[in-house]
């Protein structure tokens, strides 16, 4: 058992608070195999970025509006596959135990597609969500991170991060903040590599309580 001190939680969304993961997969794939990619390669790429990003990667030729209708086809996809979108264990009892100003979500998605995963999963969609239409640079870069923080007016140095893909872990870890990994979707010598700083199964595995003496947060990790 560890126990940590912050001012705030930024959540990842997919894969940490719910699991998107089968529907994420149907999309790269059919999106893979349009293009004549192979889709293993494409859906581990696709995982905790802007589709954009990795559309930009893969068509690296293309202009700019065939990477837009690219993204928006990506998109409309994701938005109408809302199949086996759940949540995670434990995102539920953590989210009701956490003071609604100390915890938001940065997330690769749009915010259209974040708003339908949050309600097909049941979720309150908070106040302060920073989503890919928010920012200039998506994940690894820090910008989503450090948005976020800002928004809640804490540091990203006080909040904890919780991820599960290593480039958002990497975005974390720029942004100053510490990080908490999920094996949810990736190996731990993933997370390890991306120099998460604790590693757990999923929500289930934090207990969360309001400090008495300043408002913030003490978290109890079961490792």
């Amino acid at each position: 058992m560890v126990t940590i001190r912050c001012s705030a939680l930024l959540f990842d969304m997919d894969g940490v608070l719910i699991d998107s993961t089968p529907a994420v997969a149907r999309v790269w794939h059919r999106w893979a195999v349009e293009h004549g990619f192979d889709p293993e390669t494409v859906v581990h790429m696709a995982h905790g970025r802007p589709s954009r990003t990795t559309i930009r990667e893969l068509l690296p030729d293309a202009n700019p509006h065939d990477i837009d209708r690219e993204d928006r086809q990506v998109e409309r996809w994701e938005m109408e596959d809302l199949d086996g979108v759940v949540l995670l264990p434990g995102a539920r009892q953590l989210l009701d135990i956490l003071p609604a100003e100390r915890w938001t979500i940065a997330t690769s998605c749009t915010h259209p597609l974040a708003e339908v995963r949050l309600r097909a999963a049941g979720l309150p969609i908070p106040r302060n969500i920073i989503t890919s239409s928010d920012v200039k640079n998506g994940k690894p870069d820090p910008e989503p991170y450090l948005k976020a923080a800002a928004k809640m007016r804490f540091a990203a140095s006080d909040c904890i991060v919780v991820e599960d893909a290593p480039a958002g872990i990497r975005a974390g870890k720029a942004a100053g903040a510490r990080v908490i990994a999920f094996l949810t979707t990736m190996p731990r010598r993933d997370l390890e590599d991306a120099r998460a700083d604790w590693i757990v199964q999923n929500c289930a595995d934090i207990a969360a309580s309001t400090a008495s003496d300043n408002g913030g947060l003490h978290l109890r990790l079961s490792l």
